[in-house]
């Protein structure tokens, strides 16, 4: 029972954030969360099962930032790192449809260095700062999902095609690398083999995934955008 226990592990990171009230720790008891249940399953020798606990984890913080951030939006304005100012990106681009999220010439260099940096977190930190970069992301792209749906005539709906497709393609591509390139430091630290050959299907799959990412973002953006529109009724 691994899985309710990652979610257990999570809700309870949020509720301890949320009392304490600092930006700056919420994704490291995020971090706290997930990162013993990867490496249970890396000292395994499994990094199969390490990147489904850990699409687990990311699942549970989209969850509860869109659910925290719909019910207090002006609180998680603050307390995830970058959300207002992601939220208020994203809000622009819905009304103008000007903005990063449409527009290759930004987003590209602007995936390929999250990529970049969240590959060389992982490698360099075994997982660890690469989960809290993680989470700090998932943060704020849940806050604008919450206060969208906080905002908008269908709130249910909004907050399920909030999450645009090509970012739940990311998400996982993301999950993967940070998974997979944390297991050669962990292995040596912790005195446990993995297999590379699975690892190098692994990263052949997740770098696929962003390529598709980047893909359906340019192609799908633009209607997006009219669908949440019509949804949020704005």
């Amino acid at each position: 029972m691994i899985g309710p226990a990652v979610v257990a592990a999570t809700l309870l990171s949020y509720a301890v954030g949320w009392a304490i009230g600092l930006p700056l720790l919420v994704p490291v008891f995020n971090t706290l969360a997930g990162f013993p249940f990867m490496v249970a399953a890396l000292r395994r020798g499994d990094l199969r099962l390490a990147v489904g606990r850990m699409l687990i984890w990311a699942l549970t913080l989209g969850a509860c930032a869109t659910l925290l951030s719909y019910a207090q939006p002006w609180r998680t304005d603050t307390l995830f790192l970058h959300g207002a100012s992601y939220r208020a990106e994203m809000f622009g681009w819905l009304m103008t449809g000007r903005g990063a999220e449409s527009d290759p010439s930004r987003f590209l260099p602007q995936h390929a260095l999250h990529a970049a940096a969240f590959a060389v977190l992982a490698l360099a930190s075994g997982g660890v700062l690469a989960l809290t970069m993680g989470a700090v992301l998932m943060n704020y792209m849940g806050h604008y999902v919450g206060a969208l749906a906080a905002a908008s005539s269908h709130p249910l709906t909004t907050m399920i095609l909030g999450w645009h497709p090509w970012a739940v393609v990311r998400i996982a591509s993301f999950v993967a690398i940070g998974v997979t390139l944390s297991a050669p430091l962990l292995s040596r630290l912790g005195g446990f083999r993995v297999d590379w050959r699975d690892a190098r299907r692994l990263l052949l799959i997740a770098f696929g995934g962003l390529l598709l990412d980047v893909t359906i973002k340019w192609l799908l953006a633009p209607t997006w955008r009219q669908l949440l529109l019509r949804v949020v009724g704005w």
